[in-house]
């Protein structure tokens, strides 16, 4: 890479679900529209990332965390000298009866791995990595094999269905060569997605973690932050205010290529002995005919 190493921190506990980075996105990108039927998920028409969705509002509705048990009192004894126990109302966890419910809001996107499987497979180079660190598919080199959409360990790469070539967020490669943000992050109205140099922003992520903590938000937590995970850290990572797999995201996720040096070690080794083994008997045989 020439270039620092740029990025996407979406900070979730300020999202508004206002969908003006989705709108942003495939303005830029001259995405086709998803349409305007009912989707029966809340006000989420677009459902998930896709071919034609780079970005992705996600709409949460749960019930609002109950709220911290008071301490029990202290049993006292009634007249006859015996232990009254306390009336048990309800189990304990989860959401009060008659509770507010809460969304919890994300605008999803491709996460732009440091160890990107979708390059390992690619058989025409279509997919590759640019000198600020992301993942692009050039979409005149892509023959729509689909190598790349089982490949991706966060289920983001689809084909068009018109062609079967695949498209994906490319992180407004053609603005960041012109000195701009991307689209999405300077359409955001609460500064939900924030853009720049990835050590910075995982920096500023860290320090937003312990302010919410120390407001009093136990859930939140940082998603795909870490460069000892298992894609080597994301170029989109997240805050999250909840457990990944509420948000669709895979807890622990891994390239799916980790075993392909493996693989092949062991293929060339079999290679070689199924080789040797053809040798010794063409070697034999030749003797047998002396």
């Amino acid at each position: 890479m020439s270039e620092e190493r740029v990025g996407f921190f979406t900070d979730t506990s300020v999202c508004i679900g206002c969908k003006a980075c989705e709108v942003a996105c495939k303005e830029w990108n001259a995405l086709p529209e998803d349409g305007l039927s009912l989707s029966g998920m809340s006000y989420d028409n677009t459902q998930a990332l896709g071919a034609s969705t780079w970005r992705h509002v996600a709409f949460i509705e749960q019930p609002a965390p109950a709220p911290a048990p008071a301490p029990a009192p202290t049993p006292a004894p009634t007249a006859d000298g015996r232990t009254q126990l306390p009336l048990i109302d309800g189990e304990s966890g989860g959401a009060a009866p008659g509770s507010e419910m809460r969304w919890l809001m994300s605008s999803d996107v491709c996460k732009h791995c440091t160890h990107a499987a979708c390059l390992d497979v690619c058989p025409t180079g279509a997919l590759f990595r640019t000198e600020f660190g992301t993942v692009v598919v050039q979409d005149d080199i892509c023959n729509g094999c689909g190598y790349c959409v089982p490949a991706c360990p966060y289920g983001v790469i689809e084909q068009r269905p018109t062609d079967g070539r695949v498209f994906k967020c490319t992180m407004c490669y053609d603005r960041l060569g012109a000195g701009q943000e991307p689209a999405c992050a300077k359409a955001c109205p609460t500064e939900s997605i924030q853009f720049g140099p990835l050590d910075e922003l995982r920096e500023r992520a860290a320090l937003r973690v312990d302010d919410l903590h120390d407001a009093g938000v136990a859930g939140a937590r940082l998603y795909g932050h870490d460069p000892e995970d298992g894609v080597g850290g994301d170029g989109a990572f997240f805050l999250l205010l909840d457990r990944p797999e509420v948000y669709g995201l895979p807890p622990d996720p891994v390239v799916t290529t980790r075993d392909l040096p493996a693989m092949w070690k062991h293929a060339g080794g079999a290679a070689l002995a199924l080789l040797a083994g053809v040798a010794v008997s063409f070697a034999a045989a030749g003797r047998g005919r002396r």
